[in-house]
């Protein structure tokens, strides 16, 4: 899987059997052998990528995934597009691209500032006593024992 992963990713963003930058201006890297070779060594870099990439991070629980797409990922998403939406309609009325760069940055800023002074404006929030935190992982309290069935 991670094979194949790496050859769609190389042929739909790395440029495929095509020479990298700096090597495609010479004449006849893209002839012979030579597409073979860079397409073989740029599956084998995203390999390298890949491996490197999965032993770095730590593994996410599947409940931490959802919290990431629904908390993080579609409301960026959801801003990403109005800010291209708003920029998009600014241009079709005759604003500059300067303009638009603009707006959209300080769409960004706003968005940034709200998200990092959501906290401390929404107030205080209630804090657990110790008696109902009792470390790491919610623990229900125990059943109350009589004297009869501990001597038991």
């Amino acid at each position: 899987n991670m094979i194949t992963v790496s050859a769609l990713a190389t042929t739909m963003f790395l440029g495929g059997w095509h020479a990298p930058f700096p090597f495609n201006m010479i004449d006849g890297a893209n002839s012979g052998w030579w597409p073979l070779l860079w397409f073989t060594a740029k599956v084998w870099g995203f390999m390298f990528f890949y491996i490197w990439l999965r032993a770095t991070l730590p593994r996410l629980r599947y409940d931490q995934f959802m919290a990431l797409g629904w908390k993080i990922l579609i409301p960026v998403s959801l801003g990403w597009i109005m800010i291209v939406a708003i920029t998009h309609s600014l241009r079709g009325h005759g604003y500059q691209n300067w303009a638009t760069g603009l707006i959209g940055a300080a769409v960004v800023l706003a968005g940034i500032l709200v998200a990092a002074l959501w906290k401390p404006l929404r107030g205080n929030t209630v804090q657990p006593t110790p008696e109902q935190s009792t470390g790491a992982y919610p623990v229900p309290p125990l059943p109350a024992v009589s004297k009869e069935t501990a001597d038991a």
